[in-house]
């Protein structure tokens, strides 16, 4: 797959990550898998990614939903570069230090230059973030 790297070791082995952006291996590193038809993004959260009341920071949680956008569309966008063009979003529910969060979704519509994407991001199984987006492909330089 194009611009990802293979994980070697540890509890994401057999995953990938596009080690190519430097903000998402800061952030993170998020991780992702194909599982059937789909993909399915995910990575543990620690410590450094909790806001001072002990539970994940939102800005943390939407960057893992932009990340998500992509991971949802990797086939319509692999091969092209793109960016997010909207995302809407709606809090669920907060994650704690050592679960394991999750991003799953659909590829709504996929025409010749937006894809319109739905996602789930979920702490070990709970719902924390429900997430809407416009991904914009790009044209080749």
């Amino acid at each position: 797959m194009m611009g990802t790297k293979e994980v070697t070791d540890g509890e994401f082995k057999g995953w990938r990550y596009w080690d190519n952006d430097s903000f998402e291996k800061r952030v993170g590193p998020f991780f992702f898998r194909k599982e059937g038809d789909s993909y399915v993004g995910a990575f543990r959260a620690e410590k450094r990614h909790m806001n001072g009341n002990g539970s994940m920071h939102g800005g943390c949680i939407m960057s893992f939903a932009d990340f998500g956008l992509f991971i949802i569309a990797h086939d319509e966008v692999a091969e092209t570069p793109g960016v997010t063009v909207t995302m809407n979003s709606e809090f669920m529910g907060g994650a704690l230090p050592g679960e394991l969060m999750e991003v799953r979704g659909d590829v709504l519509r996929a025409g010749g230059s937006l894809v319109f994407v739905r996602g789930v991001i979920t702490a070990e199984g709970r719902p924390c973030l429900n997430f809407s987006g416009t991904i914009k492909k790009l044209k080749p330089r």
